[in-house]
């Protein structure tokens, strides 16, 4: 384009020659004008300022299936936090004995005994026995409420056991790197080898000659069975969690706030804490989710076959474990509801769990 030649779109820079190195505009149509200072304002809305997290959690409300889970699990904290405080029966009362009536055994759902019907009768408020009764008159509904309580109990401990020494583990391993890393693995393929449940029962009849069958206090209640669960949570659980934290501190110690982070003298403590945890924790959170469940089906199964908390203490387990003496009494109702409780909670979890892991992993975003 030869010099002073018109550019052949509205818009056209002529040189001033009064001033020779300040260009003007010319031509300019009207759809081609600069925004004044008030358009510019009114068009300029900033993002408000959001991290990580709460992006995730964003993600993670717009997942209808998990949302509807976590909403089912919540409600379902609440009543065992609450129920418990407000009903008139506790776990391990023989009401059969306490009233010295026979008929408070084996009650089919919303039915009374004759001691309650008599109640009744005179005008007294009695209430009832919302799952019935088991063979020894307590009732049954406030058991499946603490086997429940006992259940998520085990869970939510062993994922925190689980989120600790396996994120810790893991993050030094993958830190460190080289002959560290290589000895720490190899432990960790060893424990992988272990069976957990020949353990458990090696644990707890160790555990049963110490404690003894005369101890009293929280040991006595929870019983050689259920600590030695959590002594295997500890040893054995977290494997899999820190192979996880390894394998993203492997990706994250390379990133250039790290690399400076150790050029300016940061202790490899204070790089582990400030920098690698943090930025590890969508991996740290999806794998303790999914824990959770896990931990509620295995102490499920072990109190199942005797392992786990000590009578008359309940957990879903050992109560449909206790209800099986019910298939010939016609009663099968009593087996089916802590298996049912046992897997909504599964279900539950897991669904919440894959919400989680498509929330706080940014491969499955769209």
């Amino acid at each position: 384009m030869k010099f002073g030649q018109k550019l052949p779109f509205p818009l056209s820079l002529q040189v001033d020659y009064d001033r020779p190195n300040v260009f003007r505009l010319d031509d300019v149509d009207e759809e081609s004008k600069l925004a004044s200072k008030d358009e510019k304002a009114a068009s300029s809305k900033m993002r408000p300022s959001t991290s990580f997290i709460r992006d995730s959690f964003v993600r993670f409300a717009h997942n209808p299936v998990a949302m509807v889970c976590a909403v089912i699990f919540i409600l379902l904290l609440i009543a065992i936090i609450v129920i418990p405080s407000v009903y008139p029966y506790t776990y391990d009362e023989q009401l059969s004995i306490t009233y010295g009536d026979a008929s408070f055994n084996l009650l089919q759902p919303f039915t009374y005994s004759a001691t309650e019907q008599a109640m009744i009768a005179k005008g007294e408020f009695v209430w009832p026995h919302i799952f019935g009764t088991d063979n020894f008159g307590r009732d049954y509904f406030i058991r499946v409420i603490y086997g429940t309580r006992i259940s998520l109990f085990v869970g939510v401990f062993a994922a925190v056991i689980v989120l600790i020494i396996g994120s810790i583990y893991g993050s030094v391993s993958g830190y460190f790197g080289g002959k560290v890393d290589l000895i720490m693995m190899r432990i960790v393929d060893v424990i992988y080898s272990l069976p957990d449940i020949v353990l458990i029962i090696l644990i707890s009849v160790v555990l049963h000659q110490i404690i003894g069958t005369s101890s009293t206090g929280l040991l006595s209640k929870l019983g050689s069975g259920m600590i030695s669960i959590f002594i295997v949570f500890a040893l054995l659980y977290w494997v899999g969690m820190a192979r996880l934290v390894r394998g993203q501190v492997l990706g994250l110690k390379q990133q250039e706030y790290v690399l400076a982070s150790r050029s300016i003298g940061a202790k490899p403590w204070f790089i582990i804490k400030k920098h690698l945890l943090p930025n590890s924790m969508s991996v740290i959170i999806i794998s303790a989710g999914l824990q959770i469940p896990s931990a509620i089906f295995t102490e499920s199964f072990l109190s199942f076959l005797g392992l786990g908390v000590n009578a008359p203490m309940p957990s879903l387990g050992s109560l449909a474990s206790d209800a099986e003496t019910y298939l010939t009494t016609g009663q099968a109702y009593l087996m089916i509801i802590p298996s049912m409780m046992i897997c909504l909670i599964v279900l539950c979890l897991n669904l919440v769990g894959d919400g989680l892991r498509d929330a706080f992993d940014p491969k499955l975003q769209r």
